[in-house]
């Protein structure tokens, strides 16, 4: 159940550990702050949510810059920003994986 997230740096072909994750959820016309957290060593944060999420729209900011500056790399893009939607029955848990380098990105629904 609930929301989660990973992040693959794709050039050192390793998880992205240290990035800053935040998932909000659009309500009455504003993006509201639902949870955060930072990556671990595998690049995931557990759960940003371990309810099941109420239909709507949501945002996951994955903020990118200091874990490419740690690394001595420029990256073109300060942050990634997600957004998707929970449609009604349309599965308890929603992972939303990050494939990262410092010139691109990729995304998906994971499993």
């Amino acid at each position: 159940m609930g929301i989660s997230t990973h992040i693959l740096d794709t050039t050192r072909g390793k998880p992205a550990q240290g990035v800053h994750v935040a998932l909000q959820r659009h309500h009455d016309g504003a993006w509201v702050d639902v949870a955060e957290g930072t990556t671990n060593a595998d690049g995931r944060v557990g759960a940003l949510l371990t309810d099941t999420p109420a239909p709507g729209s949501y945002r996951i900011h994955f903020a990118i810059e200091p874990y490419f500056r740690a690394l001595g790399v420029e990256a073109f893009y300060p942050g990634v920003q997600i957004d998707f939607v929970v449609r009604e029955g349309g599965g308890a848990h929603y992972h939303v994986p990050l494939l990262l380098n410092p010139f691109g990105y990729a995304t998906y629904r994971g499993s």
